[in-house]
């Protein structure tokens, strides 16, 4: 399976990382490892969450963040 993460959700992940870090040093490189954590899980689980406007959501485990994909 290929995982295109795009530039919108790119710039996401980076504005998250700048807040994060701002909150605690080292915290902004947790929040990545936390998210691309869950976005390389959709290796094994894609398809399995609930669909919400045509895409499916996953909801990231450690912060208030959410991933939309599809699956082709």
């Amino acid at each position: 399976m290929k995982i295109e993460i795009l530039a919108e959700a790119q710039q996401d992940l980076l504005d998250g990382y700048h807040f994060y870090e701002r909150q605690g040093a080292g915290l902004g490189e947790y929040f990545l490892e936390s998210l691309f954590s869950d976005i390389d899980s959709l290796q094994i689980y894609a398809g399995v969450h609930a669909s919400h406007w045509g895409y499916y959501r996953l909801l990231a485990k450690r912060f208030p963040y959410a991933v939309y994909y599809r699956v082709a």
